[in-house]
């Protein structure tokens, strides 16, 4: 009986830890990393493109995050990029889209620096137009 009485402790010490360990991971503003720039999407060539988009720095990454409520009414093979005043710059295209809903998180190339871009468009490289786009501020 004392065996099981010290497993018990045992397990409620390790349980305690762990809750501060995903407490501390879960909140701590590194783990958070930083707002670089949020936009909303608009559709584009008749195509209706919704929702917001948060690019973060996080260490030496940069991360895109279409947020929950991201929409695209659907296009053969969409992918995502950047454009600079209305010019859709091909070398930017990062990444075919996870899904036409919801949250989705990218990890951007190194080569792609954002602050060379005002929008990031979602893509259809098939008629070579835009979906939506969002102003990045």
């Amino acid at each position: 009986m004392q065996i099981i009485e010290r497993l018990k402790a045992v397990a409620i010490a390790v349980a305690a830890i762990a809750s501060i360990l995903i407490i501390t991971f879960v909140d701590s503003p590194a783990q958070a990393g930083q707002t670089i720039s949020t936009g909303q999407f608009n559709g584009a060539n008749g195509h209706v493109t919704t929702g917001k988009v948060t690019i973060k720095k996080e260490g030496n990454d940069t991360i895109v995050i279409l947020e929950d409520n991201f929409s695209l009414d659907g296009a053969p093979n969409p992918s995502l990029g950047f454009s600079k005043d209305g010019n859709y710059d091909v070398a930017t295209d990062f990444s075919p889209l996870k899904s036409n809903t919801g949250r989705q998180v990218y990890k951007l190339p190194a080569s792609i620096n954002v602050e060379n871009y005002d929008e990031i468009v979602v893509w259809c490289a098939d008629f070579t137009v835009s979906l939506g786009s969002a102003k990045l501020h």
